[in-house]
C-alpha cells in the first residue's frame, strides 16, 4: 500500500500587505532593504476574524474539492502549526468540527515549526502505508503575525499568515516515494519564541527571536543534506527532480539550496515574494500554486523540504 496526493488547497487572509505598506505603518525599513535581503515583496496578515483553525478548514475545503472527496470520507487529520488558536483542544479537532469529519477519524497536531508540514505529511503517509487509514487531510496553517514584535524590523517584515492543505489517499501506485526527518535541539536558541503561559499570564518573551545568520548557515546545509538523503532512499539522482519546493523563508536560502543540489533556478517553485514566510503553511501553499498553474504535471518528481525552529528539518519526495 502507498499514498498519493490527490488534491491541494491554499488560503491567504485579506489583501496583500506590501513592504511599502509596512513602511507607511511606521516600521523603519524600505521595500529595497527587505526585497534585496529576503526576496519578499508582500505578505498576508490575519484579521481579527481569522484563526489558525478557520484558515486551515478553508484550505482543506479547497483540497477536498480538488480531490473530489467529501469530509465524511476522511479518517485522519494532521495539522502542522506553531500558532494554535488555543492551548487545547488541538487545531485538528477544531478543523474536524468545522468540516463535519466523522468521529471515526483521528485528529491531532504536529509542532515542528517551519518543518511542520513535511513532518505531518511523512507521518500521515506512514499511517496510510500501515493500512490503518485510507484518506487523510494534511494541513499547514499559521497566524505568525500574532507572534511578531512590530518594533523589530529584523523579524516582523519576514512573516505572513495562511494555510495550505492536501488530501492524501491510499493507492496501489506509489505517490510518496521517500521521506527523511531530523531534529537537533541544541540549536533551539537561534530560532524560538521563549515565552509560555504560566498561571494565567505570559511568562517570558512571547515574540519570535531569531539569529538570522546562524539560521541561514544551518538551513542551507541541512536542506541540501536531507534532499540528498531522500533521493538516495528512492534510488534517484538530483537530475531526476522536476521541481524543488523548499520552505519559503528567504530567497537566498532557496537559491543556495538549489545550487547545492545542482537544480537550475527555473525548477525551484518560489512564492516567498508574495507570501513571506508562512512557516508550516509555506510548502503546501507553494505546492498548491504550482499545481494549479499547471507547472507540475503527472509523472513528475517533486521534492518538498522544510527547516525550522527546534531545530527541525525534513524532506518528502513525491511523484504526481
Amino acid at each position: 500500500m502507498h499514498s498519493r496526493i490527490t488534491g491541494t488547497g491554499g488560503v491567504l487572509p485579506g489583501a496583500p500587505v506590501t513592504n511599502d505598506d509596512l513602511v507607511a505603518r511606521g516600521i523603519e525599513t524600505s521595500d529595497e532593504w527587505i526585497a534585496e535581503r529576503t526576496g519578499i515583496r508582500s505578505r498576508h496578515l490575519a484579521g481579527p476574524e481569522d484563526g489558525t483553525a478557520s484558515l486551515g478548514a478553508a484550505a482543506a475545503q479547497k483540497a477536498l474539492a480538488a480531490a473530489g472527496v467529501k469530509p465524511t470520507d476522511i479518517d485522519l487529520i494532521v495539522v502542522a502549526t506553531s500558532t494554535p488558536d488555543k492551548v487545547f483542544p488541538s487545531t485538528a479537532c477544531l478543523v474536524q468540527a468545522a468540516l463535519g469529519v466523522p468521529t471515526s477519524a483521528m485528529a491531532f497536531d504536529v509542532q515542528a515549526v517551519c518543518s511542520g508540514f513535511v513532518y505531518a505529511l511523512a507521518v500521515a503517509d506512514k499511517f496510510i502505508r500501515s493500512g490503518s487509514h485510507k484518506r487523510a487531510l494534511v494541513i499547514g496553517a499559521e497566524v505568525f503575525s500574532r507572534l511578531l514584535d512590530w518594533n523589530d524590523r529584523r523579524t516582523c517584515v519576514l512573516f505572513g499568515d495562511g494555510a495550505g492543505a492536501v488530501v492524501l489517499e491510499a493507492s496501489e501506485t506509489p505517490g510518496i516515494l521517500a521521506s527523511a526527518l531530523h531534529a537537533d535541539g541544541s540549536h533551539a536558541h537561534i530560532l524560538e519564541v521563549p515565552g509560555n503561559v504560566r498561571n494565567g499570564a505570559i511568562a517570558g518573551a512571547a515574540f519570535v527571536h531569531m539569529d538570522g545568520q546562524a539560521v541561514f548557515k544551518l538551513a542551507v546545509r541541512v536542506l541540501g543534506e536531507v534532499a540528498q538523503e531522500t533521493l538516495a532512499q528512492a534510488g534517484l539522482a538530483p537530475e531526476a527532480l522536476d521541481w524543488l519546493i523548499p520552505h519559503q523563508a528567504n530567497i537566498r536560502i532557496l537559491q543556495a539550496t538549489a545550487r547545492r543540489l545542482g537544480v537550475p533556478p527555473e525548477k525551484v517553485v518560489v512564492t516567498v515574494d508574495r507570501h513571506g514566510n508562512t512557516s508550516a503553511a509555506s510548502v503546501p501553499l507553494a505546492l498548491d500554486v504550482a499545481l494549479r498553474d499547471g507547472r507540475i504535471k503527472p509523472g513528475q518528481h517533486v521534492m518538498l523540504e522544510g527547516v525550522g525552529g527546534g531545530f527541525t528539518w525534513g524532506a518528502v519526495l513525491v511523484r504526481f
